[in-house]
Parts: structure tokens; C-alpha cells; sequence
């Protein structure tokens, strides 16, 4: 894609900062390959660089500003960061400079093309940026401070793009820590069940991207209201400002191609696509529970599918932006570095068979949520695979006095249970299914399906009709209370949730990423079956994976709904043009009867 831009200017800068103990060079220009307009980065050193001493590298490139001091992109969160990792060099979701350059890393923070510093057409998580990403890595590999071994480590858009890049084996990548970040475009964050997720999609764009674009004018002026991330006070483009008619040109805008394409296999979504059986460099895969509507799904399907022969998965809690820098989490990503990037293995990571590849954090007890210290109580254990092999995928059904048990219901005649369909998109209509209280303590740990068997009566009767069904599963404690976890933003969330369009209810069964406990859609337009008034359909939902210890007494409610119901935040599904009351109003109901069977698929871990 051709691009609209001024001369392109030098005006790299280097100080050496005594006080933090680095050299900073500024606004670094990276030649590309494919590209005369360079990739710009800020590189910091040791100071013993000056020596002539080569360090591993840190890299990270992405969209939110590598001259974006975190203090003011967010700082509500900044201020709550581990100290040891603030800093004036501090940049939101990434390593901080100052804490890494003490543990003899260099770092590379770039600017992604078409944002920031860096000129170029701007489409985000594309094939195109990707590759000048590939570009970024080999050249710090080969930089005369380089030891050769580069590391990609950062959180969220930092870690999504790892797994991009690390498919394409740029040489000198050594390692890669993707904490929280999706692996799948289309799956992860867009359309979820085929769904438009696009209330995300529109705060994250027009608060963390657009505004960043390179040459908009009045960056450096621009504010937000302080209640979450946001560009705030870029410095405005070195080259000067564009007119708006070349921005708009000059880029892929997500709010409107999300909404303009519904299938894999358009050249949008096809040309994002990457294999993650081609990523080979050792993996650490960090995901959080709480993750579960846009990242947490990413990380265990990339950990899972890797083709690394190092890869190992983590499962955290607490809130998205924290926990990466939580002394304890640190020290497990300095040790996996140090390991394949220094050679200084000090837990075994290079070992096979040392360190034990899967390790989850239990989630027992109601301790409220966004408090870090009473989440230290969750247990952690470690597990020789993912899923955990001695998992035991039990059915809990449902019946139509809403009921959720082990045994199968007894319905002597056809019936069903009904919620009004679409409706008010702030507040949707929902059915909720209970077990009994537990009569022994039951750890639930892994993958969740359900099967359901729906039909839809129509608001109107004309035009093409689909039906949208969004499940949730809560957890009710011993004392009759909701249990309520941390969520991406500090929220409370309930376990988890799944989604999915009726007209996408084909299952690739041939695939071999079909698997039991994860049925698998290749989303298509050539998959899109129809759906009709009064006809029941089976439905095979994917439920995000979860983790809970049901205590003896508590229970478990299985919620289904017609939209986003509690614990959805910023994450909700409410667009008018995705989601028209011409296609989707009326009545939803859920069919019992002979051969209708709807149940809940959990994961039951027994003890060791």
C-alpha cells in the first residue's frame, strides 16, 4: 500500500542518563526490507555499553506510543505498579527500561508502522506490519550492542504480536513470554461465536490507536478523561501534521472492517491468518483467568498448538495490567530469559522434563476481587499437560424447572424454556439453570462446552432470520453469595462465558483441531447454514476454559441469555448493524423432550 508522507527526517538523539544507569538513544531509525520509510524505536543501554558490551535484546512493537511516559497514559494504573518498575522511561504494557537495563538487557521499544514516530500505512495485527516487525527483531539481533539473542516480552497487543512474528523465525529470536495476548484474531477478540465484539473494538480504537496515528495533528494536546488508557500527549510527528484526507488513506480502520466482514475466509480475516504449528523458539505462555473475552482463550490455544519444544503455561490472576509486574511474576520471566537468552538456567527451563510445562492458580473461597494480596491465597499446582489428563468431562443437564444436575431429566412430553430474544441490548432477557449444593468439594479445571437445542418464533415475520445465544457460568458460595472474580479492568466477573450464532453452527469435525471438549468452527461464509421459525436447532457452544474449586454447599448456575449480561464490562456485543431486530427479535426458547437433550460439559479434575 502507498502511503502519503513528508520527507522523511533524521533527528535521532542519545543521553546518557547517570541517575538510571543507561544510555537512551531516541527515535532510532530501522531500515525495512520491503520499505523506504524506516521503523522508529527508542533503544535503551547500559551504560556499559559504552565499553564495548553486548546484551540480549527485550524488544517490543506495537501501537500505543513508545514516547507515551505510562504515567500519563494511564495513570491511575501507574500508580499502582510495582515501584521497582516505575519509572520516567515507564511505557504501558511493556518492560520498563530502567529495572531491565539493571539485569544487562538492552531494550527496544518500537513504534508499529503507520503510528507514533513510525511512518507507513497503518493496519494493525496485518501480515504487512508483521513483517516489519520480522524486520525490527533481525536488526537488533545484529546491532553492534547485540549479543545476538533477542526476547519479545510484554502484555495484551505486546504479547499478540509475538506470536505473529515468532511464526515467520526471524533470525536471533530466542524467546518469547506472550503475557495475555490473543493468538487469534478472528476467534479471540473480533467475532466471538461469530458474533461482532464490538464495543472493544471501538474504545480500544479510538482511545489507543487513531489517535496515535502518525502525522494527526494536535498529539501532544490531546486528553482524555482520566478513567482508563488512553493516547494521551503523544508528541506530535517529527515530520509534521497530514491533512485528514491522507490519514484516512493512509490507513485500515477496525472499527469499520469488524463491522463490513463476517467471514474467515475474506481477504480481511484471511490475510491476518498465521500458523501457530510454525512457531518454533522456546514459549512461555501466560494466561490469566480472568481473561475470558478477549485474551485468555489466545494463550491456551497458542500454548496448545505451538510447535515450540520448550513451551510452558501459566495461569495468573488479578487485573490485566498488573500482575506483569508483581515481583514474584518478574523473577519467573527474568529466569526463563536469562535461560535461553544468557544461558543461565537456574530453575532447569531448558531441561525437558525439569520444569513442569502447565502450572494453574486454584481459585477456592470467595476473596472478593481486585485485591492482590487476598489473591495470594489461591493455591498453585502444577500439571504435566494441558488439558489436564486426568480430567473427567462430566455432563450436567438441564431441565426445564431449571434445574442443573448429573442425571438426565425426566420429560414426559415435549418442553421448552423461553427468554425474549434481543430486545433491550443493554439489558437482555436470561434463563438460569442451578445445580443442588454440592455434597463434596469439586475442582472444575479446563475446557467447557454446551449443547443446547433452540428454536426462535419471530418478532416479524419477513427476512432472513439467526438466533444469538450468549451463556455464562457463575459460582454461588456455601453462604447463598455470587462469587465474583477479577476481571480484565478490575470488574467483577463471574467464571466464564461463551457465545454463538445459530446460522454458525457447523462444526469442522474433520479438522484436528476438533476436539471433544472444543468444537471446532472454521467460521467460512461457506459454512453459514440457515435458520428458520419454529425449527430446532442443536447447538454446540464453546465455553472459554475456567478454573473453580466448588466448595461442599456451593453451587452452580448455568446462565443462558440473549446478550451480555453481568461481567461483560467494555467487552459487550450491542451493534445495531450486526445485530438488527429485523433478524433477531422475538422469542428464543430451549426444546426438551425425546432426543433433546441440553447439558453442560465440565471439566472435573479428581484429586491426584
Amino acid at each position: 500500500m502507498e502511503v502519503q508522507t513528508p520527507p522523511i527526517r533524521d533527528i535521532s538523539s542519545t543521553i546518557e542518563d547517570t541517575e538510571n544507569n543507561l544510555i537512551f538513544h531516541k527515535n532510532v531509525s530501522i531500515p525495512l526490507k520491503a520499505s523506504k520509510l524506516p521503523i522508529r524505536a527508542n533503544v535503551y543501554l547500559p551504560l556499559s555499553a559504552k565499553s564495548g558490551d553486548k546484551f540480549p535484546v527485550l524488544v517490543t512493537y506495537g501501537p500505543y506510543g513508545k514516547d507515551i511516559p505510562y504515567e500519563t497514559f494511564f495513570n491511575g494504573s501507574f500508580n499502582q505498579v510495582n515501584p521497582e518498575h516505575r519509572s520516567k522511561y515507564s511505557c504501558w504494557e511493556t518492560p520498563d527500561p530502567v529495572f531491565w537495563t539493571k539485569q544487562g538487557y538492552a531494550i527496544v521499544r518500537a513504534d508499529e508502522r503507520g503510528l507514533g514516530q513510525s511512518p507507513g500505512f497503518l493496519d494493525t495485527m496485518s501480515k504487512g506490519t508483521s513483517e516489519c516487525f520480522f524486520d525490527v527483531v533481525e536488526w537488533a539481533a545484529e546491532q553492534s550492542w547485540s549479543s545476538g539473542k533477542v526476547g519479545l516480552l510484554g502484555i495484551s497487543y505486546y504479547a499478540g504480536t509475538q506470536w505473529r512474528v515468532a511464526a515467520r523465525k526471524p533470525k536471533g529470536l530466542a524467546a518469547i513470554i506472550p503475557w495475555e495476548g490473543m493468538s487469534d484474531y478472528y476467534r479471540d477478540r473480533c467475532q466471538h461465536g461469530g458474533i461482532l465484539s464490538n464495543k472493544f473494538i471501538g474504545f480500544w480504537w479510538n482511545r489507543q490507536v487513531l489517535v496515535n496515528q502518525y502525522g494527526k495533528p494536535g498529539r501532544s494536546k490531546l486528553q482524555f478523561p482520566p478513567d482508563g488508557p488512553g493516547a494521551r500527549g503523544q508528541e506530535d510527528t517529527i515530520e509534521g501534521d497530514l491533512p485528514n484526507d491522507v490519514l484516512v488513506q493512509n490507513r485500515q480502520d477496525q472499527t469499520i472492517d469488524n463491522a463490513k466482514y463476517k467471514f474467515r475466509d475474506q481477504d480481511y480475516y484471511a490475510s491476518k491468518e498465521f500458523k501457530l504449528e510454525d512457531i518454533e523458539v522456546p514459549l512461555l505462555s501466560v494466561a490469566n483467568w480472568g481473561g475470558i473475552l478477549l485474551h485468555l482463550r489466545g494463550n491456551v490455544e497458542g500454548y496448545t498448538h505451538a510447535g515450540s519444544k520448550f513451551k510452558y503455561l501459566r495461569f495468573i490472576t488479578g487485573r490485566h495490567d498488573l500482575p506483569f509486574y508483581y515481583k514474584e511474576e518478574v523473577e519467573l520471566q527474568k529466569s526463563f530469559l536469562d535461560a535461553f537468552l544468557k544461558g543461565d538456567d537456574r530453575v532447569g527451563w531448558t531441561q525437558p522434563g525439569k520444569v513442569a510445562p502447565v502450572t494453574v492458580t486454584l481459585r477456592k473461597g470467595d476473596v472478593g476481587f481486585n485485591d492482590a494480596e487476598k489473591e495470594k491465597v489461591y493455591e498453585k499446582r502444577e500439571e504435566e499437560a494441558w488439558p489436564i489428563p486426568r480430567t473427567q468431562y462430566t455432563n450436567f443437564y438441564l431441565s426445564p424447572d431449571q434445574g442443573l444436575a448429573k442425571s438426565k431429566p425426566t420429560v414426559s412430553e415435549p418442553a421448552k424454556v423461553s427468554y425474549k430474544a434481543l430486545g433491550n441490548l443493554e439489558k437482555p432477557e436470561l434463563v438460569q439453570f442451578t445445580t443442588a449444593p454440592f455434597e463434596q468439594e469439586t475442582e472444575i479445571t479446563g475446557h467447557i462446552t454446551a449443547h443446547l437445542n433452540v428454536s426462535l418464533t419471530a418478532e416479524q415475520a419477513a427476512g432472513e432470520k439467526d438466533i444469538d445465544v450468549f451463556v455464562t457460568l457463575r459460582y454461588i458460595s456455601p453462604e447463598g453469595k455470587e462469587v465474583h472474580y477479577t476481571g480484565t479492568a478490575g470488574d467483577p466477573i463471574p467464571l466464564t462465558k461463551g457465545w454463538l450464532r445459530a446460522s454458525f453452527r457447523k462444526v469442522h469435525t474433520d479438522n484436528p483441531k476438533n476436539r471433544p471438549w472444543l468444537p471446532h468452527r472454521e467460521y467460512f461464509s461457506t459454512d453459514v447454514l440457515p435458520v428458520k421459525e419454529g425449527e430446532v436447532y442443536p447447538l454446540d457452544i464453546e465455553i472459554w476454559p475456567s478454573n473453580v474449586v466448588v466448595e461442599k454447599g456451593g453451587k452452580l448456575v448455568f446462565e443462558v441469555a440473549s446478550g451480555d449480561t453481568q461481567g461483560s464490562g467494555i467487552f459487550q456485543h450491542n451493534s445495531e448493524t450486526d445485530r438488527t431486530s429485523e433478524k433477531f427479535a422475538g422469542q428464543n426458547h430451549i426444546h426438551f423432550g425425546e432426543g433433546l437433550e441440553n447439558y453442560v460439559t465440565l471439566p472435573v479434575i479428581p484429586p491426584k
